[in-house]
């Protein structure tokens, strides 16, 4: 690979990077598009130059651990408070809606995205849990503090995948100069 052509791969790498950071933080698999953009650096490029094939696999268990943080940080909160599984479903799916509506909703050039797509994520989430138990029949008060703990445990989860997805980040990153 020619300097100028390393340098170029190089970018583009570290824009696949950052959306996958961006896409993490709208409830899409960011963490597995960072982990593909590893794999396909080091396939490209034969492991020569950066991480390797260890980073790849690397890259991948830890993406592994933020999708069950962020499932079971999500669940938990609600769960300890008595949430049904039906409330858990439709709080996991509204705050999947809520995040990409979200994203697209607060008018907030570049940081209006990344606001509305985790207010949309809390607020999917609250609503989700809400339903649900009206569904189930559970008292109104019990629906709020099942819905509140539901979206603080979202935050939470959001919170933990992208922390692993920093991770990734750097630990691709820190390859490079090592």
């Amino acid at each position: 690979m020619s300097g100028l052509s390393w340098w170029l791969s190089f970018a583009v790498l570290q824009l696949l990077q950052m959306l996958g950071l961006s896409a993490s933080l709208v409830m899409l698999p960011g963490n597995w598009l960072m982990v593909l953009a590893l794999a396909g650096w080091v396939w490209l490029s034969g492991g020569v130059s950066g991480p390797g094939w260890w980073a790849v696999c690397a890259a991948g268990v830890l993406a592994v651990l933020g999708e069950v943080l962020e499932t079971v940080l999500g669940s938990a909160a609600a769960s300890r408070r008595g949430a049904t599984r039906r409330a858990m479903l439709l709080s996991l799916l509204l705050s999947m809606v809520g995040s990409l509506v979200g994203s697209v909703l607060v008018p907030i050039p570049f940081v209006g995205g990344v606001i509305g797509a985790i207010l949309g994520a809390a607020g999917g989430a609250f609503a989700g849990a809400w339903l649900g138990e009206a569904w189930a029949g559970t008292e109104p008060e019990q629906r709020a503090q099942i819905g509140a703990a539901a979206m603080k445990g979202r935050l939470i989860g959001m919170a933990a995948k992208l922390a692993v997805g920093l991770v990734i980040f750097c630990l691709q990153a820190v390859l490079f100069v090592f």
